[in-house]
């Protein structure tokens, strides 16, 4: 386990380690990477380093709790001001996307996690899912999600938003020096997929009209 500062320098430079460790991991990889590297990123000495995290292995899961942490707390922050579910699902998967914009590391972290720290790993995908579930279930109270389960329902959207982020935020943010986002057309497209798959049957799109 890492050890938690107890002054605010203290906080301010383990975040810097963490802030380097995330570039480090992400552009290097886990096994090429080394705390020597972290520890030259961040500016800080070895014994500085040692101060706060026992190792490559423990920095790395500390790493990937900081991004959930972050990346869930922009989703919820966004959608906190939506009066329907739908509304919720448009903040939150722009948040989402935003986020993953501007940290990139993000997925080429969490895709290392599953042979370095799968534990880790899966405790990220299942701390979003289960407040997505909350969030659904409330929704369905209200009449707002059609009668579906919600934990597959909260696997599949999670799904799809990573993978729509990863080919159109990470890919290209690789081929080219500039920020990437997702287009608007795209995030249309994803957000008229998802109205349809969650609103109630008196809500929902009618897209059983016939052809002329």
């Amino acid at each position: 386990m890492s050890s938690a500062p107890r002054t605010s320098r203290g906080t301010r430079t383990r975040a810097k380690i963490l802030a380097a460790a995330e570039q480090v991991f992400a552009t290097l990889g886990f096994h090429d990477a080394s705390i020597v590297k972290i520890t030259e990123e961040a500016g800080v000495g070895l014994g500085t380093f040692y101060l706060y995290f026992p190792g490559k292995t423990e920095i790395f899961e500390e790493v990937v709790r900081d991004l959930n942490h972050r990346v869930r707390q922009a989703m919820s922050v966004a959608s906190s001001e939506a009066s329907t579910r739908i509304e919720a699902e448009r903040a939150g998967f722009r948040a989402y996307f935003r986020f993953t914009a501007e940290h990139p590391a993000l997925y080429r972290i969490i895709r290392q996690a599953e042979f370095v720290a799968p534990s880790a790993m899966r405790a990220h995908y299942a701390s979003i899912v289960e407040g997505y579930i909350a969030g659904l279930r409330t929704a369905q109270a209200r009449g707002e999600v059609r009668e579906l389960d919600p934990t597959v329902a909260a696997w599949a959207l999670m799904g799809a938003g990573e993978l729509i982020g990863m080919r159109w935020v990470l890919w290209e943010q690789e081929n080219s020096d500039q920020p990437a986002g997702v287009p608007e057309p795209v995030f249309e497209s994803l957000m008229d997929l998802i109205e349809v798959a969650l609103s109630a049957p008196d809500t929902a799109h009618d897209t059983d009209k016939e052809s002329p």
